[in-house]
């Protein structure tokens, strides 16, 4: 018995570890790319405009189609559509590493979105599936402390493949290192194709949604150029609150085969997870942009050191989060959620006293008490949206709270964007636009307290 018991937990770690790399390759992708755009536009002769998509047109395939990954994955197995969007992700790495011009680079970043939205749903429901649901926190700490590391590193490694060998080395990198995941996968995570498939997937549904998040995600994007008062950013708005009315009354009378499943749209404490994300997602990305502007053209470093100078608040991120995984069980998700939003509402206070003299050393502790309020928040409310619903939607929970999430850093973008246009000069505008984000953290304190649950109880549990 104790030698059986000994072959799980050797096959689970495997498996872990596995998935990790996983992690860490989805995560990677998200920003390695910045530092060689530069290289990029002087090699296709193109601008930061056009160039710029090689990063949006990514995070806008992946956002637009994350809940229908989520979906596939519960329906037809994880693992399968696991291996399916690696792929397509490994595909299109390919094709985009051999690019010959611009657009050819960009169509193939943006397929690459698909594999990203079919894999990240898929890792998240296997990790929580092999964690025992006990040990939950550690899951949510385990994927975002992957993150965090992979996130310090990524664009030190996209500058340093670029400065010594090529920026298509990224991408080459890419299909390298998703082969051996999913070589390591597929030997270590065992298979859970269902036998009967009871569900099927709610195409009209998938349709009007996508539209209306493509609308959504577009919109904000082109807020950063054109403002809010935009005639096409306007439009775009309507047509993602039309198509976003026609999804719901599609879901109505999907039963279930509704895309989001009757038992997911009506949890509040679900959506009460997914709004704090939404609201902390904002604060986080605001300093991940304008963090590196400021050092970059106030105190005039390179590209490459700007990049590290996130390191503090990457590497605390990482720490904490694997930190907070290993206190969930022991005093509760509000609490957690609840210290992870002061700290972060103080950090963007600590940070909004920024001037032009202000040095690398002075914004050190505030990027600290950033990145460790980030590690405490975002791993906490993966494991309670995904843990409070029913274990058959668990990827479906998984894609949603990372949805919300890309939401927030657009719509963060757009509303530090114009602020900070707003402002006489650049130091000025990150000082009023962090100070309305620490707010906005409060606002998402008290949303915590009042709904966020401290014990997450599962759908149709027997307790």
């Amino acid at each position: 018995m104790a030698d059986s018991n000994t072959s799980k937990s050797k096959e689970r770690l495997l498996a872990l570890i596995g998935l990790s790399f996983a992690v860490f390759l989805v995560a990677n992708d998200l920003t390695i790319f910045p530092a060689a755009i530069p290289t990029i536009e002087q090699e296709f002769n193109s601008d930061i405009t056009r160039a710029q998509w090689i990063i949006n047109g990514y995070i806008l395939v992946f956002g637009v189609l994350i809940i229908t990954g989520g979906r596939l994955a519960d329906i037809y197995g994880r693992r399968r559509i696991f291996f399916i969007g690696a792929g397509f992700f490994a595909f299109f790495s390919l094709i985009a590493a051999l690019s010959m011009d611009i657009w050819m680079l960009l169509v193939s970043r943006a397929l690459m979105g698909i594999g990203g939205a079919l894999m990240w749903p898929a890792i998240l429901g296997m990790v929580y599936e092999l964690i025992p649901k006990e040990r939950a926190g550690l899951a949510g700490g385990l994927i975002m402390g992957v993150c965090g590391i992979s996130d310090s590193f990524a664009p030190m490694l996209g500058g340093f493949l670029t400065e010594f060998a090529s920026w298509r080395w990224i991408f080459l990198l890419d299909v390298i290192v998703a082969a051996l995941v999913c070589l390591g996968c597929w030997k270590t995570v065992a298979d859970d194709k269902p036998e009967k498939i009871e569900e099927h997937i709610d195409y009209l549904g998938v349709t009007t949604l996508s539209i209306s998040l493509f609308s959504l995600l577009m919109a904000l994007d082109l807020v950063v150029e054109l403002g809010f008062k935009s005639p096409i950013v306007v439009l775009l708005f309507i047509i993602s609150v039309f198509f976003l009315g026609g999804f719901t009354a599609v879901e109505r009378n999907a039963g279930s085969d509704a895309l989001i499943p009757k038992d997911v749209m009506s949890d509040r404490r679900f959506f009460a997870a997914c709004i704090v994300t939404l609201l902390l997602s904002v604060v986080f990305f605001s300093a991940l942009v304008y963090i590196p502007q400021f050092l970059t053209k106030v105190r005039g470093y390179s590209p490459t050191l700007a990049g590290i100078g996130l390191m503090p608040m990457m590497m605390a991120y990482g720490l904490v989060s694997y930190i907070s995984g290993r206190l969930y069980e022991k005093i509760g998700a509000k609490v957690i959620i609840a210290i992870g939003s002061v700290f972060i509402s103080a950090a963007m206070f600590m940070l909004s006293h920024i001037q032009v003299n202000t040095s690398f050393r002075e914004l050190i502790p505030g990027l600290l008490v950033l990145g460790t309020g980030v590690g405490f928040f975002f791993s906490t409310a993966t494991t309670v949206a995904v843990t409070i619903v029913a274990r058959n939607r668990s990827s479906l929970a998984g894609g949603i709270i990372y949805m919300f999430q890309i939401a927030g850093g657009a719509l963060g973008l757009g509303m530090n964007t114009t602020i900070i246009a707003l402002a006489p000069d650049l130091s000025t505008g990150i000082d009023r636009a962090f100070t309305i984000n620490a707010y906005l953290a409060l606002i998402g304190l008290v949303v915590s307290v009042l709904f966020i649950e401290g014990e997450p109880r599962r759908v149709g549990s027997t307790k």
